[in-house]
């Protein structure tokens, strides 16, 4: 049985080996799919982005070595997309309400259901206010839990700048978010 190199040894240091599109599609499609929709992109039209990113990933893939993990790399890919999907739907359906924002189990009771969604729709519309920098900077820390040093060198930012930028979209957040329990009180 004659085997290559390529199987016996591991990658040099600083090689990084490139996973194929299926294993990639399997491993990050629920990542990119939920970073879609809470970048704005309508829920009818999600599953239409997420093959879209998967098409840039599959014709860039094997040119992937970059600093940052292949997660944050993807995220670029559906940032972008998303963006597109956004300027095509026009700013007035960037803030549809959320539908299915990720799969609920059927131990939970009705109610608990229904907040969930409740609180899901309100989640993806307050993102939607908030500026692309504060929405990325949330959407990758918050809700994908990337550690804050991992997004400053995807950002490109002194990790300083990135905690700064990180407690500007907390607070941006929670602003919005009393604005909005305030209008609530007033009906």
């Amino acid at each position: 049985m004659s085997r290559t190199l390529d199987t016996v040894l591991p990658p040099l240091s600083g090689e990084v080996a490139t996973p194929d599109v299926e294993t990639v599609y399997v491993e990050h499609a629920a990542f990119v799919w939920r970073s879609l929709r809470a970048l704005g992109v309508p829920h009818p039209q999600v599953d239409d982005a997420l093959q879209d990113v998967f098409l840039v990933v599959h014709r860039k893939l094997a040119g992937f070595r970059g600093p940052a993990r292949l997660q944050t790399w993807l995220f670029e890919i559906a940032r972008r997309t998303a963006s597109h999907y956004r300027r095509a739907a026009g700013r007035a359906q960037r803030t549809e309400p959320l539908d299915e924002a990720a799969p609920i189990e059927d131990t939970t009771s009705t109610f608990e259901e229904a907040s969930r969604k409740e609180a899901a729709a309100l989640v993806v519309e307050v993102l939607a206010d908030l500026d692309d920098r504060k929405r990325e900077l949330l959407i990758l820390v918050e809700l994908e839990q990337v550690p804050i040093p991992e997004v400053a060198a995807y950002l490109h930012v002194p990790l300083n700048t990135a905690y700064s930028r990180i407690r500007l979209a907390r607070k941006a957040l929670a602003d919005a978010l009393a604005r909005r329990r305030l209008k609530g009180d007033a009906r």
